[in-house]
């Protein structure tokens, strides 16, 4: 990363202190400006977001068939279900709705110099009217939303798919062990591109840094700020007050004993990766039953990521003032929808927040290449936002047990409990 923006740089300073140097390559003359900007950095760029946008409809689909044909089992599905995903819904939507509400107000996109070539080459769509996408939601042709990248209506398609294959009977087990297959399969060409990140990432910030101004560093600056304190917020303000209004019981307590799993959350940035530690954790000092931590905390690493919706909901925003494109009340619901339903059936693996930024913006029609305005910083803030979705299972799985009547509060309460070191034999 830093390589890339050093790199970036020292041809910017370079092309304005002596101007473009001319060389030979087999009788053919090149600028080294030109070859490397706009040549080698330009197409190793547009290769790596070509790949996320790749991604994104096989990922989402699948991972949303799998995702709901498994919550739609009738026998998870009973009151523990419907409230656990109830809860996880309500928090991914606020914090989707309160970081987009956090960027309108302070506009960290409107730092860059509005003479750049980021915010003039791109035209915005006109965005259909409300009633046209209520309509739109539910897709006449599943094949062609998919071929055109409509997320919003292959969203609803695949989770009638996966509710339709719990219904199928054996047929619907059958298929239910190919989707699983191909989500694991879809995984591993997601770590494959995720491997070639770093080189993407070069060529990204490479070309950026040697075509912006200063005053874009101010913006992305503001942008991690922006996206950071709303991440610290919504763990410290929004879990504990849900906590204690649902519950009555002490927040602090849950925060403290979280302590160890948030510091491998953050080294990992993977809620799937410290799903035992979180489970472990659960049941040793928190109180929570193996029953409701079986299948809440599971659930949540599935479908719960608030802090991945945070940072959509922000990157959404900002990116659309770079460019200069004002998202109207529309734009701005379906961000918040996009985003809740996208989290059904995400990965909890490091990078996939990235492809499912790409969903959202196709959603709104905003370029996918604003992702490399963002992905230098990105690495940082998905061990952030990671802490925050694995705090964020901790507290629901807290709340349904205390409201099922499956949580020690003795144990819950027991303070000597925070300094045991581990939880993992």
């Amino acid at each position: 990363m830093s390589a890339g923006i050093l790199i970036g740089v020292l041809l910017q300073v370079g092309n304005y202190l002596i101007g473009d140097l001319d060389f030979n390559i087999f009788s053919m003359t090149f600028s080294t400006y030109g070859f490397f900007v706009e040549g080698i950095f330009h197409a190793g760029g547009k290769i790596f977001v070509n790949a996320l946008k790749m991604l994104v409809v096989p990922l989402v689909f699948v991972s949303l068939v799998c995702g709901t044909s498994s919550l739609s089992d009738p026998s998870k599905l009973g009151r523990l279900g419907g409230k656990s995903i109830a809860l996880y819904m309500f928090t991914t939507f606020v914090a989707v709705a309160f970081a987009m509400s956090t960027a309108l107000l302070f506009k960290p996109g409107e730092g860059f110099n509005p003479g750049t070539s980021a915010s003039t080459d791109y035209v915005a769509k006109e965005s259909p009217g409300f009633v046209q996408v209520i309509i739109d939601m539910v897709p006449s042709n599943p094949i062609s939303a998919m071929a055109e990248g409509q997320m919003i209506p292959i969203i609803v398609f695949a989770i009638l798919f996966g509710i339709a294959m719990t219904y199928a009977g054996e047929a619907g087990k059958r298929l239910t062990g190919f989707f699983n297959d191909l989500n694991d399969v879809i995984m591993n060409i997601v770590n494959i591109v995720m491997n070639f990140a770093p080189y993407g990432v070069f060529c990204l910030l490479a070309k950026l840094s040697a075509t912006v101004d200063s005053s874009a560093i101010l913006a992305i600056f503001n942008y991690f700020i922006n996206v950071f304190v709303v991440l610290i917020l919504h763990a410290v303000i929004v879990y504990p007050l849900l906590l204690k209004i649902t519950t009555g019981l002490n927040p602090i307590t849950l925060l403290i004993k979280m302590r160890e799993v948030a510091m491998f959350a953050f080294s990992s940035a993977s809620s799937s990766a410290t799903l035992p530690l979180t489970m472990a954790t659960a049941r040793q000092k928190l109180g929570v039953s193996r029953s409701v931590s079986s299948f809440t905390l599971p659930l949540g690493a599935t479908i719960n990521m608030d802090g991945t919706a945070i940072m959509q909901g922000i990157a959404t925003v900002f990116i659309a003032q770079v460019y200069s494109v004002d998202l109207s009340t529309v734009d701005l619901l379906m961000v918040v929808l996009t985003a809740t339903l996208a989290s059904i059936g995400a990965a909890g693996v490091p990078g996939v927040g990235l492809i499912l930024l790409a969903l959202v913006l196709q959603q709104v029609n905003l370029p996918v290449e604003g992702i490399a305005l963002i992905i230098g910083i990105d690495r940082l803030l998905d061990m952030t936002r990671t802490v925050v979705n694995v705090t964020g299972d901790s507290t629901i799985a807290t709340i349904v047990a205390k409201t099922e009547g499956e949580l020690d509060e003795d144990i819950y309460n027991d303070k000597s409990l925070a300094s045991q070191k581990s939880v993992i034999e």
